[in-house]
């Protein structure tokens, strides 16, 4: 006789699943063919709509809460085969309302009642846990939205500065972006040295040149004319036209004497750069080349803002701005006129040429003009920069700089071809003798 024989066999159930009938989880144990023997009452209240599950296969229970098929075929076979199943996620709609169970099966054994052979386990609810995750991973997946929006966003802001700047003169630039106040600048009185230039007979040109090709032309002058003038410091007020208005001394001066060297250096920088520029336009329908005009004024000015609620420009007003005007409008071809107060300002370092004595309208005495020749000593002539070369063998000199990654591509197509030459030269030389 076996010591299961002197117990009843129900009692012993029952006291074996004592735990499980008071366990906040959903509990089950059935036999070994996996015929269920007993729930506890959280079963049924987490499943209302099964009813009385006792004496019933267990997979056919699964298969009514929802379970797949395949998932289902997954449990029989693991319980046969391993002893032991863990589905961490079954997903149950219960009254319209999906709910997240996980479920942890395991095969029993007892060697005194062989009747507690068999499979027991629990469905544990879970739909709190993830909700919980769901909403943690939604936040997550906002805030990499966000930030690949922020992203964006500030890539396009990257983008629409960096086509901003090219609108703006470099130091105008910088001080709007870098202000507190907005980039609101307040109107000062400063003394500042004025240049304009303009192209002669532009008009005539414009008429004349395909509007292409007027473009490329009137954009490399103007590229190389803005590179100077970033060079030596000069804040470019605009263009108007053909026309370029620079100043010295805002928003950043190192005294009126400097601003008026500076200014002086880029003038006569420009107009060798034109000189050198002007065989490259000429292969464009520029049948002259161009010539220009130069006037240069040095007085106080109001610089700021100016403009309406809709449109501001940094600009200056002054009556050294029309003195420079009227310079420029004075001047011969290929040449610099300057106020005799920037001569003085100068004159210790630049050679100039008296030319004449004039009241312009609107001013109340007479101003003495004289024209720029160059600096007098080798150090100022020497701190112009170009971009040429001169070697043993090869003199370089780039005509548009504007586009100075294409001169380079240029450069290599050239060492190419030389190289590809030099290399028949060579082959010639062996079949001559040989």
């Amino acid at each position: 006789m076996k010591i299961e024989d002197f117990f009843n066999q129900k009692n012993i159930i029952d006291l074996s699943f004592f735990n499980f009938s008071n366990a906040i989880t959903a509990c089950y144990y059935a036999r070994e063919n996996l015929e269920i023997l007993k729930v506890n009452d959280n079963f049924l209240s987490f499943f209302p709509i099964l009813g009385n599950v006792n004496n019933v296969y267990f997979p056919d229970v699964l298969e009514q809460i929802g379970l797949p098929g395949k998932q289902i075929e997954e449990f029989v076979r693991d319980i046969n085969e391993k002893g032991m199943v863990l589905i961490p996620e079954i997903k149950i709609s219960i009254d319209g309302k999906e709910r997240i169970y996980f479920l942890l099966s395991t095969r029993t054994k007892n060697d005194s009642f062989t009747y507690l052979n068999g499979v027991q386990g629990q469905f544990v609810d879970r739909t709190v846990e993830f909700n919980l995750r769901k909403e943690r991973q939604n936040l997550l997946d906002e805030k990499i939205r966000d930030r690949e929006i922020i992203e964006e966003k500030s890539r396009q802001l990257a983008s629409l500065a960096k086509r901003l700047a090219k609108y703006l003169s470099p130091q105008i630039y910088q001080s709007i972006f870098k202000n507190e106040d907005g980039g609101e600048h307040k109107h000062a009185r400063k003394n500042l040295t004025i240049f304009l230039s303009d192209i002669v007979k532009f008009t005539d040109l414009a008429d004349t040149l395909e509007p292409e090709r007027l473009a490329t032309v009137i954009n490399s002058y103007l590229s190389e004319m803005s590179l100077i003038a970033v060079e030596c410091g000069g804040t470019i007020d605009k263009f108007i036209g053909d026309a370029v208005l620079i100043f010295f001394g805002d928003p950043e001066t190192e005294g009126e004497t400097e601003d008026a060297l500076k200014c002086a250096e880029m003038a006569i920088r420009m107009l060798k750069r034109v000189g050198e520029l002007n065989k490259h336009w000429k292969k464009l329908g520029v049948i002259d080349g161009l010539k220009v005009r130069m006037g240069i004024a040095t007085g106080f000015c109001t610089v700021g803002n100016f403009g309406s609620d809709l449109r501001l420009d940094y600009t200056v007003l002054g009556s050294p701005v029309n003195m420079a005007a009227r310079l420029q409008t004075m001047a011969e071809h290929n040449s610099i006129l300057i106020d005799e107060y920037t001569k003085d300002l100068i004159n210790d370092h630049v050679s100039s040429k008296y030319i004449d004595e004039i009241t312009p309208k609107g001013f109340a005495r007479p101003v003495q003009v004289y024209r720029i020749n160059d600096f007098k000593s080798a150090e100022h002539r020497n701190r112009r920069k170009s971009l040429t070369h001169v070697g043993e063998r090869v003199e370089v000199s780039v005509l548009d700089s504007s586009n100075i990654r294409a001169a380079i591509e240029e450069l290599k197509h050239i060492q190419e071809k030389f190289e590809r030459d030099y290399a028949d030269l060579e082959d010639k030389k062996k079949n001559l003798t040989s």
